[in-house]
């Protein structure tokens, strides 16, 4: 194997897996093999890595869940690894490192960096890592930690994009998140009982509290002081510290909100603008403006199926929160109909879950949008008399179903914002949104009276029904002379 080393300096993808198993011989890389049971204490980062990895060795859909999003290649044989070390760099220790082999030859790879409990991805250590990866032409480079990104794509480290390494970053509850969904009885699951059994326990071990796995259970400090200067009528700056640490706050809560209902209905809830797909940095700039100008924050959740998305807004000046959804009006109904097409469906909601509508229902409101006009008429969901009052003679373009809770003092409590915010969704969620349904046009009918109204095939069938008329019978007698003499014509 001379000269081996210089060929491992090359990259990853191409080598044949012999040779990369004589490279761990000769010493050039060093690594340790995962262990769904690991050695390590409970609650240290290599135990979370070394549970996750052999999560993905042993759990089919699980893999392949994460794979998807991570563009890593389907098929082949994967080889996990952990505490990885290449010889050229002895002083950094890569936490993972994954291999898909596919006729004895490795055809993709990815390194993994995590962090668990309060540890955050270290800007320095990350560039230091996409080097090793560009110079071994390993084409992706996964972290994860515990904290949240509203798309895979985004980093929450600032770091330049290296051509040919590619970034993914998961927190570790949304990992969580994916393997609560496929131990769900639904269109995805684990087909394998063992292996579902196996996602069982990965799950029990994420969930322990000493695991290292962490949501958000507070806002930042930052948040309670941004509501102190708004509240005090103090102008905020793109340049205040609180802003930016207000912004990234309210995004974590947004993803941990997000999956956590993920957890309670077996799909998962996705979150933010899909404009923003890969670009952290530009939503969280837009999000300084909208807090620095308007003083609010917004969050949109999608769940498929749902009647809507579902927009979230954080009011600052008046401490409270409201979420909605958005129905449009049935187009074939006078704005009567309309009005008593959408109480029918509070009304339904009311019956489903007496207890939590009624728990509710003063703070829910009927908001009806008008055609050409930017006026908005709000009611309680109990008012529709005078809603059909009020909007006698005008054109309903849209209907929102409004939620507004008063957060009073606990707008500003780091803890309790977020315990109210998030039972606040859930509420919503299973009092209201999941009875709701689109409007649905009717399927068009053949209209067979006007179909026969158009239809004038009868005229010839009735014209041959006829006895022949006078001036038929000069035609015809004129055309059979013609004929005649042509034939004498002939004959001479």
């Amino acid at each position: 194997m001379i000269g081996l080393s210089q060929k491992k300096v090359g990259k990853l993808i191409g080598l044949k897996k012999a040779d990369f198993n004589q490279l761990i011989r000769d010493k050039e890389i060093s690594l340790s093999k995962p262990r769904l049971i690991p050695v390590f204490k409970l609650g240290d980062e290599m135990a979370l890595t070394s549970v996750l990895l052999s999560a993905f060795r042993l759990i089919k859909e699980f893999k392949e869940a994460v794979f998807s999003e991570s563009k890593i290649q389907k098929g082949g044989t994967l080889y996990v690894y952990t505490e990885v070390a290449f010889k050229d760099f002895p002083d950094s220790r890569i936490d993972g490192l994954l291999l898909i082999v596919k006729a004895g030859v490795i055809r993709d790879a990815a390194i993994l960096e995590m962090k668990n409990g309060k540890d955050v991805l270290d800007k320095d250590q990350v560039e230091r890592y996409q080097k090793i990866a560009k110079l071994y032409a390993i084409p992706k480079f996964l972290t994860i930690s515990n904290e949240f990104v509203s798309d895979a794509t985004q980093s929450p480290v600032v770091v330049k994009n290296i051509r040919g390494v590619d970034m993914y970053h998961f927190s570790w509850t949304y990992l969580l998140t994916i393997a609560h969904i496929l131990l769900f009885k639904k269109d995805v699951s684990i087909e394998d009982e063992d292996q579902v059994e196996i996602m069982r326990e990965v799950v029990n071990y994420l969930e322990h509290d000493k695991s290292g796995v962490v949501g958000v259970n507070q806002m930042s400090a930052s948040w309670v002081g941004v509501v102190e200067k708004i509240n005090a009528g103090a102008n905020l700056k793109v340049t205040d510290d609180h802003v930016y640490g207000t912004v990234h706050s309210w995004q974590q809560e947004e993803r941990d909100m997000a999956l956590a209902l993920s957890r309670e209905l077996g799909v998962l809830v996705t979150s933010g603008d899909s404009k923003y797909k890969g670009k952290l940095e530009e939503r969280l700039k837009s999000d300084c403006k909208e807090l620095i100008v308007n003083k609010k924050l917004e969050s949109v959740f999608k769940v498929k199926g749902a009647v809507s998305d579902i927009k979230v807004s954080a009011l600052f000046e008046k401490r409270t929160v409201e979420m909605m959804v958005l129905l449009k009006p049935p187009s074939d109904m006078t704005y009567k109909g309309q009005l008593g097409w959408m109480k029918r469906q509070l009304d339904s909601c009311a019956k489903k879950d007496e207890k939590l509508f009624g728990q509710i229902a003063k703070e829910l409101y009927l908001e009806v949008l008008i055609k050409n006009s930017r006026v908005v008429e709000r009611f309680t969901v109990f008012d529709f008399e005078s809603a059909v009052d009020v909007l006698k003679g005008k054109e309903i373009r849209e209907f929102r179903i409004l939620y507004l809770k008063d957060f009073g003092k606990k707008f500003s409590s780091t803890r309790k914002f977020v315990v109210v915010i998030e039972a606040m969704l859930r509420e919503y969620y299973k009092a209201v949104i999941q009875h709701m349904v689109r409007w649905e046009p009717k399927a068009p009918k053949i209209d067979i009276e006007n179909k026969e109204e158009d239809n004038e095939d009868f005229i010839e069938e009735v014209n041959s029904m006829l006895p022949s008329r006078p001036m038929d019978n000069v035609v015809t007698e004129t055309l059979a002379r013609v004929i005649q003499e042509g034939e004498a014509v002939l004959e001479g």
